[in-house]
């Protein structure tokens, strides 16, 4: 991918060409019921999840200690809670993971409002950035969420809820909330592979210009090309041409970079745009989501940050 700026941060100077990245390519419709772990991916990992009274009768918080609710790596945040009864899923088959959000009230958040065309987006993730899934969770009457996940592989996973609730005091405020949840099993490590420039997914060459810096916010571009030449052709995917999420390795600490090129009908591209504030420095795991011909891609990149 190559990131280049359009937004007014180039006239401070904060772009710079030469960002290193890999992308490791993979196909992940969303809300895709396939069960394998993204190609080069499977790796596993070791960390545990716990759990602190409160919430709804019967349903466990996550872990909160020493999290920063910033970068969706907390349970409980302002109030709002994600609340589950699972600590445990199976490995190698398809499977729902139900959870409730509760409001500072304790009781079960049953209005939301929509984002990039839903009310919920909800994330999986193996403790070594492989076997990403994004899907679109369905809620019951009662506010109970059921998000269906694709076959997991043994490892430590943690699971993230994206939202906005539509009422109360947090109406209008973003939330990421998260939980971590076991997959048992021998689980194989993986490298997470190290950064590159480009690569190409399912016949497209995805580039990347730009440098992002800890804590600061950086425009980025991702340019979209097939068979030498630019691709025009992209299909709006979430009121958008492409979505672009990242996990931090060593804690999976979450970040949504938000587009910033408007759609214009069946022909966006070749260039895309993004808002980055990525928090840590270090490498992150880029997932990259575009659609064509009613095809969703997903490429995995790594891309370093400062």
């Amino acid at each position: 991918m190559s990131f280049t700026s359009r937004s007014p941060l180039r006239r401070r100077g904060l772009v710079a060409a030469g960002t290193a990245v890999v992308l490791a390519v993979t196909l992940a419709a969303c809300g895709s019921s396939k069960g394998s772990s993204m190609p080069g991916m499977d790796h596993g990992s070791s960390a545990s999840a716990s759990s602190s009274p409160g919430g709804m009768p019967g349903m466990d918080h996550g872990s909160m200690a020493g999290m920063d609710g910033g970068d969706g790596l907390s349970a409980a945040k302002d109030g709002y809670a994600l609340v589950s009864q699972t600590r445990e899923l199976p490995a190698g088959k398809s499977v729902g993971y139900t959870f409730r959000i509760t409001g500072p009230d304790g009781r079960p958040v049953t209005g939301f409002a929509v984002d990039q065309t839903k009310k919920m987006h909800f994330y999986a993730i193996r403790s070594d950035l492989t076997g990403f899934q994004h899907v679109h969770p369905v809620m019951a009457a009662d506010g109970t969420w059921t998000a269906d996940l694709a076959a997991l592989q043994p490892g430590s996973w943690r699971v993230f809820a994206s939202f906005t609730p539509d009422g109360g005091p947090g109406k209008g405020k973003d939330f990421v909330l998260s939980r971590t949840v076991t997959v048992p099993g021998h689980a194989e490590p993986v490298r997470l592979p190290a950064p590159a420039a480009s690569t190409q997914v399912d016949g497209y060459t995805v580039t990347v210009k730009g440098e992002p810096m800890a804590g600061m916010a950086h425009p980025l571009t991702v340019s979209i090309g097939k068979d030498g030449r630019p691709v025009t052709d992209l299909q709006p995917y979430l009121d958008t041409y492409a979505h672009l999420t990242g996990f931090h390795e060593g804690d999976a600490a979450f970040a949504h970079l938000h587009p910033r090129t408007k759609v214009d009908g069946d022909h966006g591209g070749p260039d895309l745009s993004f808002h980055a504030e990525l928090a840590k420095p270090g490498n992150w795991r880029m997932f990259l989501q575009f659609q064509t011909g009613g095809r969703l891609h997903t490429a995995a990149l790594t891309l370093h940050v400062g």
